[in-house]
C-alpha cells in the first residue's frame, strides 16, 4: 500500500499497516524540502518568504512502488487530482515500477484521504484480490466527507480552493469560516458564530449524515479529527463524536508542513467515512 504524505496519517498506524508514505515538497524562499523537514510552525513563520508545494517525481515513486511489493500487485492511493499532481505522476510511475500498480485517486486529502487508505489496508490484510481492495478503497473514498473551519480562508484563495470573495466575507463578518472539501475543491458552508460554534456545526453536520444513512449491517464509522496546529480541537471534535456513535477507526492527523502551506494555521477539522 503506498499514499502521499497529505494524508495525515500518524506514524504509529502507518507502521501497524505496513504502508509506505511518500513525501510531498514544500518550497519556502526558493529552498526546497521534503514534507516534514520543515515543521508546521516553521512553515507558517516562513510564509512571507514565499510557498509553494509539489509533488513526487514518477521516480521516487517507481522506488516506492518497488519498496512496497510483496508479491501481489501493489495499490496507490493519492490525494485528489484537482488538488495536486500526485494522481498523474502515479500513473506514470506505475509504468516504470517492477510490480503492477493500480492507481485510485482519493478524492480527497488530508484526514479522510488517510481513512480511504486505512479501509484499502484493511482490506488488503484480510486476503482480498488487488482488485477487491481497490473496489473498497473506492467505496471508503464515496462514502468519506472532510469538514473544517479556518481562522481565514485567506491562504485557500490564493491558492484558488475557494473563491476570493468567499474569503472576503467571512473576514468582514468576523465569522468562523467552515468549508467542505469536495472534488478537490474546498466548498464554503455557513459559518459558525465562533470557535465553538464552528465546532458544534461540524459535529452537526457527521451527525445529519449518520442519521440519513441506511447503513447494512456490519457497517461502521471510522473518524479522523484534523488539525493545522490546533491539536486540542481535533481531539474535541474526536470526543465529541465518540460520544455519541462508538467509532472503528479514530485518530488525530496533524498537518504537515504542505498542508498547512494550503491552509494557513489554526485549521480544526473532522473526517469520516462509513465501511466494514
Amino acid at each position: 500500500m503506498v499514499t502521499d504524505s497529505a494524508c495525515s496519517l500518524p506514524a504509529e498506524l502507518v507502521a501497524a499497516h505496513g504502508i509506505v508514505v511518500v513525501p510531498m515538497w514544500v518550497t519556502v524562499g526558493g529552498h526546497q524540502y521534503a514534507d516534514g523537514e520543515l515543521s508546521p510552525s516553521d512553515v507558517a513563520r516562513r510564509a512571507r518568504e514565499g510557498l509553494s508545494t509539489s509533488c513526487p517525481a514518477p521516480g521516487q515513486l517507481a522506488e516506492a512502488f518497488d519498496a512496497a511489493d510483496r508479491g501481489d500487485g501493489v495499490v496507490a492511493l493519492t490525494v485528489s487530482a484537482r488538488m495536486s499532481g500526485v494522481f498523474e505522476a502515479a500513473r506514470l510511475a506505475a509504468g516504470l515500477a517492477r510490480p503492477h500498480v493500480q492507481v485510485v485517486d482519493t478524492g480527497t486529502a488530508a484526514g479522510a484521504e488517510g481513512l480511504v487508505v486505512l479501509a484499502a489496508a484493511r482490506a488488503a490484510a484480510s486476503g482480498l484480490s488487488l482488485e477487491d481492495v481497490v473496489a473498497a478503497a473506492r467505496a471508503a473514498a464515496a462514502s468519506a466527507r472532510l469538514v473544517a473551519t479556518v481562522p481565514s480562508l485567506e491562504h485557500l484563495a490564493r491558492s484558488g480552493r475557494v473563491p476570493a470573495i468567499a474569503a472576503s466575507g467571512a473576514r468582514w463578518l468576523g465569522l468562523a469560516p467552515l468549508f467542505e472539501f469536495r472534488q478537490g475543491r474546498a466548498v464554503p458552508l455557513r459559518p459558525g458564530h465562533g470557535r465553538q460554534g464552528a465546532l458544534a456545526r461540524m459535529v452537526a453536520a457527521w451527525d445529519r449524515d449518520a442519521r440519513q444513512r441506511e447503513r447494512p449491517p456490519g457497517e461502521r464509522l471510522h473518524i479522523a479529527g484534523l488539525h493545522a496546529m490546533d491539536r486540542p480541537a481535533a481531539e474535541e471534535l474526536v470526543e465529541r463524536v465518540s460520544a455519541r456513535l462508538s467509532p472503528a477507526t479514530a485518530f488525530i492527523g496533524d498537518f504537515s508542513s504542505v498542508m498547512v502551506a494550503h491552509t494557513g494555521p489554526g485549521l480544526a477539522g473532522l473526517a469520516w467515512s462509513w465501511g466494514p
